[in-house]
């Protein structure tokens, strides 16, 4: 790496660990700098300007230097900076934040419980599944399932019990407890002329012999994205959920709906719980709750749930449980504002414009030879690049298909995630049609010096 010894890139290679990076390829090759952002667009130390599309890591829906946002957390911290939630203290930006999340939040939502991280509130939740088993008298139900693939956290219980191998390898994960049903990716998996219905009843079948496998009275809590956003924004196939939550419903096993990505209209609801037609018993949110300008998450839990916590907190003397910094009033303020803003923009119908531009821009990538499919739903995009067009035969691993078309995408000018052989697209809610345009032309660029790279 030629770099000056007080460059930036030099200074972060001699202090930095980097998460989901290869460490020794960082100290060689050294970090992508970025110096300031706007709206959908980045621009690097070196001058140079790239649209991302996928809002940082799904999170800064409002793009990045929302001023309404800074004003806001501004404004709070001239007034209190501070303030916790511990034994019966509070503060009225978290009292309204809650108020707000219940108001637009499926029905049976009852209590907002406030963390920092999408993490912090699945690892409560999983807490909350033995919490709830231990109160109502079934400590035997600890066994918690997710699927293959699926990313619910990074924590030693959350990535757990996540679906990733790379995040177990080494780590000596995952613990005890945590199982993985299927990966719900038809145009993977799915059997030649296999119906999307049929193969959502397999999967679902699937799900009801683990669970008679391991004991309905072991299994506690199923956890689920609504789409699998990290897996490459994965759509669930036809009538999934519907057959899914029937198994549930039979074994007793509670459903937690992992909402990080997919909450606040990401998926053209408020809610993907509400576009899949999901009934959760908590529902974990965080990501574009503060459109990624201060870090905050929020567990919603049902009556049930909360019936259950009070009992045991009762029997027990509290609820003892906390973060120092959870509902803290700055981020609560940013959380309030964003909500606003949401409202104001009528977001729904904008996302719904917004959606079908970037659904129009990525179909005409249908016929490219790297191309096998196309997932969009709301603002949110997953393509599928495979070897071969016919078969649907996938590149190898060790050819990194998705990463070398995520750094031509980069010398492009354009950002987005590369995961296994998929691509993933999530841009904030401020970018305009021209925008979305952008990501087509700059993307066609890529695909097209990937592909002559591997026809060579």
């Amino acid at each position: 790496m030629e770099t000056q010894p007080n460059s930036l890139a030099a200074r972060d290679v001699a202090a930095l660990v980097h998460p989901q990076t290869n460490l020794k390829r960082h100290r060689e090759t050294g970090p992508f700098v970025i110096d300031r952002a706007s709206g959908v667009w980045t621009w690097d130390d070196d001058g140079n300007r790239l649209l991302d599309a996928v809002s940082g890591l799904w999170c800064a829906s409002l793009g990045f230097a929302p001023e309404r946002l800074a004003q806001a957390a501004y404004d709070q911290m001239r007034k209190m900076a501070y303030a916790h939630l511990y034994r019966h203290h509070s503060h009225e930006p978290a009292i309204e934040l809650a108020e707000k999340l219940l108001a637009i939040a499926p029905a049976n939502m009852s209590k907002v419980h406030f963390q920092c991280t999408g993490s912090e509130a699945n690892d409560v939740a999983i807490k909350l599944v033995w919490y709830y088993h231990n109160a109502i008298g079934k400590p035997e139900k600890r066994k918690i399932i997710s699927r293959i693939g699926a990313y619910h956290g990074s924590s030693v219980a959350t990535v757990s019990l996540s679906g990733k191998s790379d995040m177990h390898a080494q780590f000596n994960l995952p613990l005890d407890g945590f199982l993985h049903a299927d990966c719900p990716n038809h145009y993977r998996d799915g059997r030649d002329g296999e119906r999307e219905e049929d193969y959502a009843a397999r999967l679902a079948a699937n799900l009801d012999r683990l669970i008679e496998d391991e004991g309905p009275d072991t299994v506690a809590a199923f956890f689920a994205e609504p789409v699998m956003g990290s897996s490459g924004s994965i759509l669930p196939p036809k009538t999934y959920f519907e057959k899914i939550q029937a198994v549930l419903k039979k074994h007793d096993v509670l459903f937690v709906a992992d909402e990080v990505i997919c909450g606040f209209g990401r998926t053209g609801k408020m809610w993907g719980s509400e576009t899949f037609a999901i009934e959760p018993d908590m529902m974990s949110c965080a990501k574009a709750l503060s459109a990624g300008a201060l870090p905050i998450s929020a567990l919603l839990v049902s009556d049930k749930i909360h019936d259950a916590m009070v009992t045991q907190s009762e029997r027990t003397g509290n609820f003892a449980h906390g973060h120092t910094y959870a509902g803290h009033p700055a981020s609560a303020a940013v959380a309030l504002e964003a909500l606003k803003i949401y409202e104001e923009m009528d977001l729904i119908a904008h996302i719904g414009r917004l959606g079908a531009r970037l659904a129009e821009t990525l179909a005409a990538f249908a016929g490219h030879p790297l191309v096998g499919t196309i997932d969009t739903i709301g603002l949110m995009a997953g393509i599928e690049l495979v070897k071969d067009k016919d078969s649907r035969e996938p590149f190898a691993p060790e050819e990194k298909i998705a990463a070398r078309v995520g750094d031509a995408s980069q010398r492009h000018g354009l950002i987005h995630r590369a995961m296994g052989n998929r691509i993933a697209f999530a841009p904030a809610y401020v970018i305009s049609e021209e925008e979305i345009g952008e990501i087509g032309i700059r993307l066609g660029k890529a695909l097209d010096e990937v592909c002559a790279e591997v026809r060579q």
